[in-house]
């Protein structure tokens, strides 16, 4: 988690035809705005996701569009990200509900997301992808698993809105933070048919024990860390409660992930292992933290795990 946590720390110091039947496009959601998309060199971030022949061409797909749109979450407005087709065929889609790594984001991550949103729509999904509070000028305060997670619940209702989207294929995918959030929200009851995560973090215990990589780092993120860090890490840790993740997962991970060890999704594989949870475990060899060498591979891999359950 060392990339994650130094973006978190630089953060709080500053295809298919056209079809012939068609429908409106996410109609019922509030100040649904288009998004400019940087170019390749506009953000360093995009380089780590995807090569620039990958990103210029998903760039330039005009069959697929991304856009913004704000909605309530415990009383705050914050925003999320729709990445879907220009034009509807007749009939509803499968949703995946992308969720980022990283701590707030004061500029988006619209470039970083771009080329796996891209694959996920050329291969029939929409792509949402929430901002989470205190991010991108949107009201409240990043907890990293606390509250936060109420924005990734909270765009059910959003999912509904939209007229395009088919509730009863619904998908949750996530790289590191993001990940965590994952295991977060089938805990709490997030109704997907499948999730995928990779560089997720799944013992927080294990980062931030004196001593521990990333223990510098916790008092940024969480300033009440010594009065509540048992809780902080119970809550936020899905090997604490592995009984709890109420769908089949894909787990992937690098195999040279110097920011969240290999171990963590390891432990998680032999813990749902041991109770018959059905999930599956991908190690990609020499790729460091998010995969974003091989990510179409990983990105691969993910779609057909949604498929495997429903998607299409």
């Amino acid at each position: 988690m060392r990339s994650l946590l130094f973006s978190l720390v630089a953060a709080l110091i500053v295809g298919c035809a056209t079809p012939k039947a068609l429908v409106p496009a996410a109609g019922g959601l509030s100040n649904l705005q288009p998004v400019l998309l940087p170019d390749f060199d506009g953000d360093r971030a995009i380089k780590r996701s995807s090569t620039r022949e990958a990103y210029d061409a998903a760039r330039a797909d005009e069959r697929f569009q991304m856009r913004q749109f704000t909605y309530v979450s415990d009383g705050l407005t914050v925003g999320a990200y729709l990445y879907d087709a220009r034009v509807h065929g007749k009939g509803r889609s499968p949703v995946i509900v992308f969720n980022r790594g990283g701590f707030t984001r004061p500029d988006g991550f619209v470039g970083e997301i771009l080329v796996m949103a891209h694959r996920y729509a050329e291969a029939g999904f929409i792509v949402v992808a929430p901002q989470l509070r205190g991010s991108n000028g949107w009201e409240g305060r990043d907890e990293l698993g606390g509250a936060d997670l109420h924005d990734l619940m909270n765009i059910v209702p959003e999912l509904a809105r939209m007229g395009i989207v088919d509730k009863s294929r619904v998908y949750l995918a996530g790289e590191s933070r993001g990940g965590a959030m994952v295991y977060m929200a089938l805990r709490a009851g997030f109704p997907a048919r499948a999730a995928a995560v990779w560089g997720a973090f799944t013992d927080v215990d294990a980062l931030i024990v004196p001593g521990g990589p990333q223990a510098k780092f916790a008092p940024m993120i969480w300033p009440d860390i010594e009065q509540h860090r048992a809780e902080i890490v119970e809550s936020r840790s899905a090997l604490r409660w592995p009984e709890k993740i109420g769908a089949p997962v894909l787990i992937m991970h690098g195999g040279a992930d110097g920011d969240i060890p290999l171990e963590q999704s390891q432990k998680m594989d032999a813990a749902l292992t041991k109770l018959g949870m059905p999930h599956d475990f991908k190690v990609f060899d020499g790729e460091p933290h998010t995969i974003g060498g091989r990510s179409d591979e990983r990105d691969a891999a993910a779609i057909a795990w949604f498929r495997k359950y429903g998607a299409n």
